[in-house]
């Protein structure tokens, strides 16, 4: 993920691969900005990842939920490995 490309995953185009963060709370959002603030001089481009508050939350379908457990990656928080594509 680049997180200087607007709309777009890999070679995936479009609105539906936009990256973003979704807050509930301001100390959320404000943890979120002062991240991009932070890394954002490690990029020549400007980070474009969208930040907005959490709305309606709609679960994704049953095939793909834990999908990298049911492709045997991990999927721990702060976990470092690359995602293996499958496609």
């Amino acid at each position: 993920m680049d997180p200087t490309h607007l709309n777009r995953q890999g070679n995936d185009r479009g609105t539906q691969y936009r990256s973003g963060v979704y807050y509930h709370s301001e100390e959320q959002k404000s943890i979120a900005m002062d991240f991009i603030k932070e890394i954002q001089p490690k990029y020549n481009d400007r980070i474009v990842v969208e930040v907005k508050q959490a709305e309606k939350f709609w679960p994704a379908e049953d095939y793909h939920q834990k999908y990298l457990e049911k492709g045997s990656q991990k999927a721990a928080k702060g976990c470092l490995e690359p995602i293996k594509c499958y496609g």
